[in-house]
């Protein structure tokens, strides 16, 4: 049997690759790396990404990523054969036990607990009584209250009401007008503003190499919004900023995220563990990566940012 987490260290160390530099080379985490190389797959972030990260580890230390997947299968259905042998026995073991459990249970405990359950009985009901009188009493007391004092509140309330109402109406009106001519304002700047910053932009490829791909965004906004949205699947993503970790996460089934870049950004680096169920808007607008080389699951992408 095939020990994966050893065959990909080793053919690791032919090519004199440290863990960092692997990370650096394929953007998987040193810790998920560590943990193939362990064969503690369970550690990473579900079986989709195993069999992307093994492929991915393979490829890039050049051996055959196809063996070592069929092993994997193997070795998950003989787990799987292991678990269902194993779940008779652990059913029989709970039977057991709740049968013991009742019959430990004896009359003469049943009887003791009926007989004390009924020597306090009489003093339960009449804690009850006593309780819903107080009760009633108290309700009936504070209704009386409330009434006379909304009573004598009216009258002096309905005289100031008149005198008053016609100001708040006047001056309602012109507060309307101010408020909805302001409100006009601020959304034609506001559409005028979004319209100049996405009419201009531009989304170019530049190089392509493997699994990465370069690009090049001009005409830009003073701050660019990327959002990223998993539809058909469940998608790893991450994004970092002039070399620097903005996010990173799993996104599930029809989940989206939103990050805004800070001003003066000059690169990014996006990259994506399920590019086929992941779509990316930058500033409202859709990029179509997909259109370079649509079957490529994994993929590293870098954009520079220039203004023009």
């Amino acid at each position: 049997m095939t020990d994966i987490g050893k065959t990909l260290q080793n053919a690791r160390n032919e090519k004199h690759y440290t863990l960092d530099d692997l990370q650096q080379i394929t953007k998987i985490q040193k810790r998920y790396l560590i943990a193939i190389e362990e064969n503690n797959f369970d550690a990473l972030p579900g079986d989709f990404y195993v069999r992307a990260f093994i492929r991915q580890y393979a490829d890039t230390v050049g051996i055959k990523a196809d063996k070592l997947l069929s092993e994997l299968d193997e070795q998950a259905g003989k787990k799987k054969v292991e678990e269902t042998e194993e779940e008779p026995t652990e059913a029989k073991t709970r039977t057991e036990a709740v049968r013991r459990q009742q019959q430990s249970s004896t009359p003469s405990q049943v009887s003791q607990s009926f007989d004390k359950f009924m020597h306090y009985l009489p003093t339960i009901i009449i804690v009850g009584v006593v309780v819903i009188i107080i009760g009633s009493i108290y309700f009936v007391v504070a209704g009386n209250k409330k009434e006379a004092n909304q009573a004598a509140s009216s009258t002096n309330v309905s005289i100031s009401s008149d005198v008053s109402s016609s100001k708040k109406s006047s001056k309602k009106e012109s507060s309307s007008e101010e408020v909805s001519s302001s409100s006009s304002k601020k959304e034609s700047s506001s559409s005028s503003e979004s319209s100049k910053s996405s009419k201009g932009q531009k989304i170019t490829n530049t190089a392509v190499s493997g699994s990465r791909f370069t690009y090049s965004l001009t005409s830009p906004a003073k701050k660019n919004k990327i959002k990223f949205t998993s539809k058909g699947g469940s998608a790893w993503s991450s994004i970092s900023v002039n070399g620097t970790a903005n996010w990173q996460g799993t996104l599930q089934n029809g989940a989206s995220h939103t990050v805004t870049l800070p001003e003066g950004t000059t690169s990014f680096n996006i990259s994506l563990g399920n590019s086929n169920v992941t779509n990316i808007i930058i500033n409202g607008k859709k990029f179509d990566f997909l259109k370079e080389n649509s079957t490529l699951t994994v993929r590293q992408i870098t954009v520079n940012v220039t203004n023009e």
